[in-house]
């Protein structure tokens, strides 16, 4: 079975979790540990069939690294191929991208053989595994979660993975964000943040400008954390204009929060739930516009001399997170005056919720700017488990369209002309019965784009895409309709200003539909090979052909004959040589399994007529020269 995504639909069910549980205290209790321990270092811990590892977060960039607060891809440093399963499929909103120098201090750690050994220590003998870090070893922790969890799927492993981190900053942009909500790993991990703790929202505003104040604060923060005596570095800090520091600070995050759909003003984007502590208790967002709305409203509650002081006060009190972590499990027995609550549950709840989060129920200006951000981050809807009842009346609705397609097959496969299923759609378009075939192809893609969009905004079932019903019905699906959009995309010669369909015109459903079925059956790829072939064995041709992107691959392969025909240079037509025989081979596989539609093999059908061609071309290539056998041997 595929490795489970995380359980947490929303962020009251991991903050109701964390809270019942001693992971938080004990988190940070190995985070205070790490950052008293040298820079650059970690520490483990295991707890019955739980893992821990807390990386320390004295291990700050060097001040002059000129890449701090720079986005870059990952395939930049090379290391896409530790977050794989993180690309973006075909998004075209955007690459995926973290912050360069967290991403240098993880692949330092990554490449540690101290490290190697200690996850794969972890990975043979627990059950779960919590990552977590305070600071800027929060971001190597975050780091970790994700070539944890993108290896682990790959490699179909039930361990169970939890990043917990404590003010940490943020790591990567929006499109990060989206990636993870498609992997459905938003409920991995949990960033708690202080109310006014100024490093979660550093990164919303340009770090030139702050570069005298910010090492002056980071270096006050190491002499923190390696000595109690902070009066001289105090008096220093009093020197500087941080009024203006953290201003400039606030200025950014609500420019940030204010703009329309958030990240268009900010390169960073939160991930995963906030937990956001105050004095009064906690609240949870995983709603990423919420969170950088809610992180702009607990500044706004105070004055920058407030401001100043409290972070001081963090420094100063390394056990700050360790209170609110302390003070989080207590919040669900807090004892309030009933009669000062609205009689609407939801006032009553929102009454609740602002006061946890330190911000003055009755101050109006800041109060209801409040009230609205939670009203975004609320789940609006239905329950995932409703959608998908509500996802099954409409696809039993849209049924018919599918059968209109099936009927569509049967009758170009019993046609008299051998066109069969993809050529006759590909011939014939204008004709009312291809034009019926049309608006059922797109009422069948417009039902599936939304059950997409919904799995992606997390509105279904975290296993949606594993269940059986739903698996089954986007394969068949895919199966069905796919050739005719690849027919769609060659009639109208698309191939010649885009290029062939595989790689520049395979819509982004069918991409998410392969790999729901690849990796819903991940575990036949693991029985051993006899029962393997046994389950592929067929006695029959298939109704559908099991290659859904055959018929792009015989396009190809009539694109590559024809090039063949005019090419001279023996070295273009070796690897054009080579492509041919390796097609050849895995139709002549698929048929001979019969794992292809007879329509494939219909007489008219453009793999049968590039077939004949191509065994006509081979006789004219010139034959490699037999060996000649001696009639004897000459001896010495």
């Amino acid at each position: 079975m595929e490795v489970e995504s995380s359980p947490f639909e929303s962020s009251e069910m991991l903050a109701s979790f964390l809270a019942s549980t001693p992971f938080l205290e004990e988190s940070w209790r190995l985070c205070s540990f790490a950052n008293s321990a040298k820079p650059r270092s970690f520490v483990a811990d295991q707890h019955g069939e739980i893992g821990y590892l807390a990386f320390s977060g004295f291990q700050v960039i060097d001040r002059s690294e000129p890449s701090r607060g720079t986005l870059v891809a990952l395939d930049e440093f090379r290391c896409e191929q530790l977050f794989s399963l993180l690309e973006c499929d075909g998004d075209s909103k955007g690459t995926v991208k973290v912050d360069a120098g967290f991403l240098r201090l993880f692949l330092e750690f990554h490449k540690r053989r101290d490290f190697q050994r200690q996850i794969q220590e972890f990975l043979g003998k627990f059950k779960m595994i919590i990552l977590t870090g305070h600071s800027y070893g929060a971001t190597t922790a975050s780091l970790t979660a994700l070539w944890l969890l993108s290896y682990l799927q790959s490699i179909v492993s039930p361990i169970s993975v939890l990043c917990l981190t404590f003010g940490t900053p943020l790591l990567g942009n929006e499109s990060l964000c989206r990636a993870i909500l498609r992997k459905r790993w938003g409920g991995s991990f949990c960033n708690v943040v202080s109310k006014l703790d100024v490093v979660p929202r550093l990164f919303f505003a340009p770090l030139t400008s702050l570069t005298p104040q910010l090492d002056l604060l980071l270096q006050f923060w190491q002499v923190a954390m390696a000595s109690p005596i902070l009066d001289q570095f105090v008096e220093e800090l009093r020197k500087q204009n941080f009024d203006e520091f953290f201003g400039n600070i606030k200025d950014c995050v609500r420019d940030a929060a204010q703009s329309e759909g958030g990240a268009k003003n900010s390169l960073y984007w939160p991930l995963g739930s906030y937990l956001f502590c105050s004095e009064e208790g906690a609240i949870c967002l995983d709603n990423a516009a919420s969170v950088v709305k809610m992180m702009h409203l607990m500044l706004e509650a105070v004055s920058p001399a407030s401001s100043y002081e409290d972070h001081l006060k963090f420094f100063q009190d390394h056990t700050k997170y360790g209170y609110y972590t302390k003070l989080l499990s207590l919040q669900f027995l807090k004892r309030i005056n009933i009669n000062s609550l609205s009689e609407s549950s939801y006032e009553a709840g929102a009454f609740l919720t602002l006061q946890s989060s330190g911000i003055d129920p009755q101050d109006n200006n800041i109060s209801q700017p409040a009230r609205d951000c939670l009203q975004m981050a609320r789940h609006m809807g239905r329950a995932p488990n409703l959608n998908n009842a509500y996802l099954a009346l409409k696809l039993s609705k849209i049924t018919p369209c599918r059968a209109q397609l099936e009927w569509y097959k049967l009758r170009c496969d019993e046609s008299l002309d051998q066109l069969g299923y993809y050529d006759t759609f590909k011939r014939f378009a204008a004709s009312r019965r291809e034009s019926t075939v049309n608006m059922n192809l797109f009422r069948l893609a417009a039902f599936w784009d939304v059950v997409i969009e919904m799995a992606e905004q997390n509105k279904l079932s975290h296993d949606f895409h594993r269940r059986s019903k739903w698996n089954n019905a986007s394969h068949f699906y895919m199966l069905l309709a796919e050739p005719l959009e690849i027919a769609r995309y060659y009639r109208h010669g698309m191939h010649k200003e885009k290029g062939h369909y595989i790689k520049h015109g395979r819509n982004r459903r069918f991409q998410i539909f392969d790999r729901w079925w690849i990796r819903r059956f991940a575990a036949v790829a693991q029985e051993p090979p006899q029962q393997n072939n046994n389950r592929r064995s067929r006695s029959r041709y298939a109704s559908l052909t099991q290659d859904s992107l055959f018929w792009a691959k015989v396009e190809e392969a009539k694109d590559w004959l024809e090039i063949m025909k005019e090419e001279r240079d023996p070295k273009k037509l070796k690897p054009l040589l080579e492509n041919m025989n390796g097609f050849e081979k895995y139709a002549e596989k698929l048929i001979d399994r019969k794992e292809v539609s007879q329509d494939v093999l219909a007489e008219n059908s453009s793999y049968k007529s590039w077939d004949k061609d191509w065994k006509v071309f081979k006789l004219t290539l010139p034959q490699p020269p037999s060996a000649s056998v001696p009639d004897r041997m000459d001896c010495d």
